[in-house]
């Protein structure tokens, strides 16, 4: 295969979410010298904005996104090593969390992929996550955007928990803060004083591009 029937390749069977095949591909591209980096933003990244554009279009649903990602996943798993060997600079990075008392992760994990796709690091501390773990993950990592998940009415209020721990440690102004999950609201973003939502995985991503340009653009040079 030519290198662009290559590129060609990952960017169909991304769309599709044929994840074997895309590995292979990957896998094809390698083997053909091709540059981690060619891979991922002609092929790979293309695609997956592709994926969000049917969602918002209603082209295609939560469960066709899905596994487009997991397709992408599988091949960032090969690539993203070979990745940080060349140095790729990444566009930010995002702290990821579902709040304490929920469990709920497949949005959450969605939305990672896209991040990740889309040129952030991503640190995702899974599920259950009490506010000081955010606060310790913070000081540590040295996010530029947080992000706090949530997928039932009954923890929706951790945002509120999670915002005044920020606040009592002194870093709420440090980072971005962005809140989602099914039951979440521009409304109820707005009310517990996060900078950001999205209602799903793609907007997740511009949104957090288009906070993470207005905050540079703040910053003297």
């Amino acid at each position: 295969m030519t290198p662009e029937e290559i590129l060609q390749g990952l960017y169909d069977e991304t769309l599709v979410g044929n994840g074997p095949r895309v590995l292979e591909l990957t896998e094809e591209g390698l083997s053909a010298s091709m540059e981690p980096q060619t891979l991922l933003f002609d092929a790979l990244i293309p695609s997956l904005e592709e994926v969000g554009a049917r969602f918002e279009r209603g082209d295609f649903f939560v469960p066709e996104m899905l596994i487009a990602g997991k397709a992408m996943a599988g091949a960032m798993e090969r690539l993203r090593p070979l990745l940080a060997e060349t140095g790729v600079q990444t566009i930010g990075k995002f702290l990821m969390g579902t709040v304490k008392g929920d469990v709920h992760d497949i949005g959450k994990n969605l939305v990672n992929i896209m991040l990740e796709g889309a040129g952030f690091e991503v640190i995702d501390l899974g599920v259950q996550v009490a506010p000081e773990k955010f606060v310790s993950a913070i000081e540590e990592h040295q996010p530029d955007i947080v992000g706090f998940s949530a997928f039932l009415t009954t923890t929706m209020p951790m945002f509120k928990a999670n915002m005044n721990a920020l606040e009592k440690a002194g870093m709420r102004n440090d980072v971005i803060v962005m809140v989602g999950g099914a039951p979440v609201t521009q409304e109820y973003a707005d009310a517990v004083g996060a900078d950001g939502y999205a209602a799903d995985a793609s907007q997740t991503v511009k949104r957090a591009k288009a906070l993470l340009d207005e905050k540079r653009s703040m910053v003297p040079a």
